[in-house]
């Protein structure tokens, strides 16, 4: 999935705040769209899906802050939980995406996102074809309702620059394999 579908999921993560406690609605924003990109920070290691994600130590982390922040509701905690809970969405839901190969809808790689613990890859669900394809931007579109909706400010701008950037991207996503071999290898 694109990491604007991905920042977008951990805004919605957060709507919820601006009901129950708004005074930390900004900052859980601030650390779920942080929490939500995260984990692709790995793309630089060329380790993508492995070196920075861990679905299932980030979803431990995140239920453990969760209630910690439930308890003690702080800056703090609460940036901690929207962190950690955003990033393990994200790894989760990169399983439901496409492979790691540089033309995923090919659908030739069986690489989805590696379980630590368990040492081994989760294959690739592709409900989401690949990073950037239709269905993507309609996940993008869709997580984004809450944050134009729910939020104001810095918030429901940086929604709306992510959704357009979603387009861009999802429109030009098909000739970036050819773009990187010729400039970038």
């Amino acid at each position: 999935m694109m990491n604007t579908t991905h920042a977008a999921m951990g805004i919605a993560l957060a709507a919820p705040v601006t009901e129950v406690a708004p005074e930390f609605a900004p900052v859980a924003a601030l650390a779920a769209i942080v929490g939500g990109v995260f984990p692709d920070l790995d793309l630089l290691s060329g380790q993508h899906r492995r070196t920075l994600h861990f679905p299932i130590y980030y979803s431990v982390a995140g239920v453990v802050a969760g209630a910690v922040a439930l308890l003690v509701p702080t800056t703090p905690t609460v940036v901690a939980a929207f962190f950690l809970l955003s990033a393990a969405l994200h790894c989760v839901t990169d399983a439901m995406g496409g492979g790691l190969e540089l033309r995923p809808w090919e659908a030739t790689d069986d690489r989805g996102v590696y379980v630590h613990p368990a040492k081994r890859w989760i294959r690739p669900r592709r409900w989401v074809r690949y990073d950037g394809a239709p269905e993507d931007l309609l996940l993008a579109s869709v997580f984004s309702i809450p944050g134009l909706v729910m939020f104001d400010g810095w918030v429901r701008t940086l929604t709306v620059v992510g959704l357009i950037i979603s387009v861009v991207y999802v429109l030009v996503r098909k000739r970036l394999p050819e773009l990187e071999v010729r400039y970038l290898r």
